[in-house]
């Protein structure tokens, strides 16, 4: 008798956590079918040409060839192979090169662009801790102009295209920028402010200039590498895309920040001496790039040292000693006796820090 108590005993536990099995599943299945109909697990849409679905989203997105292929079609390791597709198929098409999508145009110019000034300096003195590098600058610069400034070192040069790209605060006065956001200026400091040992690839690293439109999430997508691959091609970088930048000459690392800047598709343009030891080959092909962002009605501001290649190249020059010494034709700005004034000025200040502090203006953008 004892055993067939324990016998029901068991039976009874059995059925009862076959019951609570059978319970979960039947909960969990429950929840599975409303999920979809919640919005929280959704199947993808059926469709009764998958198949062609399928082939377009393939034809739409490029694959990466091997070496070997690469070598037998005549393309570059690494490089985007295009699927072919018929004359008149769908999907979307490539985006058209570079020169035909000038800076400046569409939603990346948000300010008029028949306004007669870009900039416009308002008593504008920079610094640092307070003590002042450019003194009560007053002007503008007009839209799609080709600036140089110019100036004997430590005359405030880079510290006034870092206030341009809103990187420095004005301690007085203000600058206007016709409109212009932040982002939609592009900005090459000098070389010394990278670091070569960053493990990045030139592919890679020009597809930088790409943040404002993908942020950090977002993928390049077919038509985003065709404009990195044809930004590489401009600047003569092309079979380098794989290449680690910490490998690169001073020149072929100025021409692949040059590509970079290049897909930020600014209409504002600010150069940190672009040209400082680099060879003169790539002087010669980055330079013919700057008259073609130029003649593409891009704002282009460069500060140079070269003062013959500043009167071969540019039209307008500002001459800049703490203070503004000459503004004008580079013709008129670049006289002797303008240059030794700018000198003797520059010398006076010595290196800035016995300069009189200033009183910071609150009301400074």
């Amino acid at each position: 008798m004892p055993l067939l108590a324990a016998e029901q005993v068991r039976i009874r536990t059995t059925r009862r956590h076959a019951g609570n099995a059978a319970g979960m599943i039947h909960f969990f299945a429950t929840v599975l079918h409303l999920a979809p109909e919640r919005g929280k697990i959704r199947p993808p849409p059926q469709s009764p040409d998958h198949r062609a679905l399928f082939a377009s989203h393939v034809a739409d997105h490029p694959t990466f060839s091997s070496a070997a292929p690469a070598a037998a079609s005549g393309q570059q390791p690494g490089a985007v192979r295009r699927r072919r597709r018929p004359p008149g198929g769908g999907g979307r098409c490539a985006a058209p090169p570079l020169e035909r999508h000038p800076l400046g145009t569409g939603v990346n110019f948000a300010a008029d662009p028949r306004a007669a000034a870009l900039l416009r300096f308002d008593n504008l003195t920079l610094g640092y801790n307070r003590h002042p590098a450019v003194h009560h600058l007053q002007g503008e610069i007009a839209n799609g102009s080709l600036l140089a400034i110019v100036g004997p070192n430590g005359a405030g040069k880079s510290t006034l295209l870092k206030a341009i790209a809103g990187e420095l605060r004005p301690l007085q006065g203000r600058i206007e920028r016709g409109g212009l956001d932040r982002r939609q200026i592009a900005y090459l400091t000098q070389q010394a402010t990278l670091d070569q040992s960053f493990p990045i690839v030139v592919h890679d690293f020009v597809a930088m200039g790409l943040w404002r439109e993908i942020g950090a999430f977002l993928g390049l997508g077919r038509e985003r590498r065709h404009r990195v691959h044809e930004a590489i091609e401009r600047v003569g970088l092309l079979g380098l895309e794989k290449r680690p930048i910490g490998a690169l000459s001073g020149g072929q690392l100025q021409r692949a920040l040059f590509a970079r800047l290049m897909l930020q598709d600014a209409p504002l343009v600010l150069l940190d001496e672009p040209y400082g030891a680099i060879d003169a080959a790539s002087v010669r092909d980055l330079a013919t790039l700057v008259r073609q962002w130029h003649d593409e009605g891009r704002t282009v501001i460069a500060v140079l040292h070269d003062l013959a290649h500043v009167r071969q190249e540019y039209p307008e020059a500002l001459l800049l000693a703490r203070e503004l010494v000459a503004r004008g034709e580079t013709a008129s700005v670049l006289t002797t006796a303008n240059l030794q004034r700018a000198r003797r000025l520059a010398e006076g200040h010595g290196d800035g820090t016995g300069a009189a502090i200033c009183q910071v203006d609150r009301d400074a953008p």
